[in-house]
């Protein structure tokens, strides 16, 4: 799958197959993750890789009773470390960490797609139940619930903007 067929063919996915992930391909997803740009290199998120099922029973509560999460057979937990983007101050500090997580998630999804794997970013999420379940260091906030898995539904493509309503050019 070239780039631009990766982009066309990721969707949401909200129903997983019970087949776990191999291995490899959550190697080769990680080492994507750790490619994303970054402000300043800081890579100012942390990961936490997530395949106990009570544990992800706790995110799926967290995020609003979403029992997909719980389903999946790999979640990834996407946390800001603002430390990390200090040296840029508060702009560092409470932009450029979560400009890098979400860089992060996007590159995680779409290395998933090319992989053949389904994803959801999840963002509908108490904070507090997800640190709390997950044991995170106060420093590390939850921005990204991502549930990782081979799809068990082929949904409907979601509509999108046209181009001209997308984009203006500035002169």
């Amino acid at each position: 799958m070239n780039f631009f067929e990766t982009i066309e063919a990721r969707q949401s996915i909200r129903a997983f197959q019970n087949k776990t992930v191999e291995p490899e391909k959550l190697d080769a997803l990680l080492n994507a993750i750790n490619r994303a740009p970054s402000a300043g290199n800081c890579q100012a998120y942390q990961v936490y890789v997530v395949r106990d099922p009570e544990m992800k029973k706790k995110f799926a509560e967290a995020a609003l009773r979403q029992e997909f999460v719980a389903q999946a057979p790999v979640v990834l937990i996407f946390c800001l470390d603002p430390a990390r983007a200090a040296r840029y101050g508060k702009r560092g500090e409470q932009l450029y960490c979560q400009q890098d997580a979400a860089i992060a998630v996007a590159y995680a999804q779409l290395a998933a797609t090319a992989l053949g794997l389904a994803t959801c970013w999840v963002g509908a999420f108490n904070e507090e139940s997800v640190s709390r379940a997950a044991g995170l260091p106060a420093e590390h906030r939850p921005v990204a619930i991502l549930p990782i898995g081979y799809a068990a539904e082929q949904p409907p493509r979601s509509s999108r903007r046209t181009i001209e309503d997308l984009v203006r050019e500035l002169r």
